[in-house]
């Protein structure tokens, strides 16, 4: 198998939200990488967390289980993982696997953001408060 190259990013329009963009094959080789780099964001209290994925041909089990073990602390903190752009291969595999009913998945890393809302501090106004008694 090949390499994992992992990089940050946080998009402008939610800059709440980490992105992990992962390119390569996620397997037992590669996989403590992409565990340390989310544990990473974990330490430093981010846990609106996208997984780009659009770059990788091939995840195995000990990949899948990553996202799975972490899942559990990034929910009790307010958060989410959100995974992004899996190509056909990779998607069947979610889909085999069921992941579906743990992990939400979107087409792009846009929807994946536009899914997690506006950004803390810039929360539009609750509807109740606007109206005047």
């Amino acid at each position: 198998m090949d390499d994992i190259n992992i990089s940050f990013s946080r998009p402008e329009e939610n800059p709440d939200v980490s992105i992990i963009s992962v390119r390569g094959y996620v397997d037992t080789t590669t996989s403590s990488e992409l565990e340390e780099s989310l544990k990473r964001l974990l330490r430093k209290s981010r846990f609106d967390i996208i997984i780009d994925l659009k770059d990788v041909n091939y995840i195995s089990s000990a990949g899948w289980g990553i996202f799975i073990s972490e899942i559990k602390e990034i929910r009790e903190n307010g958060g989410d993982l959100k995974l992004a752009s899996m190509i056909g291969d990779v998607y069947e595999v979610f889909e085999l696997l069921e992941f579906q009913t743990i992990l939400e998945s979107y087409d792009s890393v846009e929807e994946a953001v536009r899914s997690f809302g506006t950004p803390t501090g810039k929360k539009p106004k609750d509807k109740e408060s606007e109206i005047k008694t």
